[in-house]
């Protein structure tokens, strides 16, 4: 029997307001709480999700240079990389080392992977760029 059930990803950030807008576009999720201070990004205002809280002191990470660690980082499968690629990019990530990974505007590393065959899609009805088509 588990002892609880996951609340919330907490982020240290700068700039809550800025992570949360960026992390509500690349997930297709709201914004679903704000206090200038804390920022929850989820599906509802009853379901799990990532917040990020300000941090006056926070260092953004320098991975893979480990004079500050990545701290932690998301996988956010998607259904074309090219295609994420391009959107993340447009929201402000930054490009780092290794293929699609990138760092969000405080400076968190996340990848970007294809979705597994065991997931749903991302986009229902849409299709990846080089599937085969459906027969």
């Amino acid at each position: 029997m588990p002892i609880g059930r996951l609340h919330h990803l907490i982020v240290d950030c700068p700039e809550p307001a800025v992570e949360g807008r960026f992390w509500s576009a690349v997930l297709g999720q709201p914004i679903t709480f704000d206090d200038g201070d804390f920022v929850v990004v989820s599906a509802d205002t009853t379901s799990s999700g990532l917040a990020f809280q300000r941090s006056a002191q926070h260092r953004a990470p320098t991975w893979p240079d480990p004079a500050v660690p990545q701290q932690m980082h998301l996988d956010v499968m998607v259904d074309d990389l090219a295609v994420a690629t391009d959107a993340v990019l447009a929201l402000g990530a930054l490009p780092l080392r290794g293929d699609h990974v990138f760092a969000d505007p405080a400076g968190h590393p996340f990848c970007l992977i294809p979705r597994p065959g065991w997931a749903a899609p991302v986009h229902p009805g849409v299709e990846p760029a080089g599937a085969p088509p459906p027969e």
